[in-house]
């Protein structure tokens, strides 16, 4: 019994420690103003892919997409064009009024 009561909280400090190592990650939308070249858009893609992170959607009729990414990859998309820099957004469900009636 006394070994069980020593072992339980270290085990549960092994899975606070090992959590706060990995980079907190947001699903966020991504947009870019209509004049950004393809491959700039391309670009950030390849680079929250190659980070780890996901893209979730991806958006024809603007240059957007949605994303699962870490805070550090986003400083990175910033900085890939000076001319066409996106803009961030966390993404979310949106609505005008209470509809929990409807769900």
């Amino acid at each position: 019994m006394k070994i069980f009561n020593l072992v339980v909280p270290l085990l549960g400090l092994v899975g606070l420690s090992s959590a706060s190592l990995a980079p907190a990650e947001r699903q966020v939308l991504v947009t870019y103003p209509a004049s950004t070249p393809a491959s700039i858009v391309q670009e950030a893609k390849e680079a929250i892919v190659a980070a780890g992170g996901k893209i979730t959607e991806e958006y024809t009729l603007i240059k957007s997409f949605a994303a699962t990414v870490s805070d550090e990859i986003l400083s990175t998309i910033n900085t890939l064009s000076q001319t066409h820099r996106p803009m961030v957004e966390d993404d979310g469900t949106v609505r005008i009024q209470n509809q929990e009636h409807l769900e």
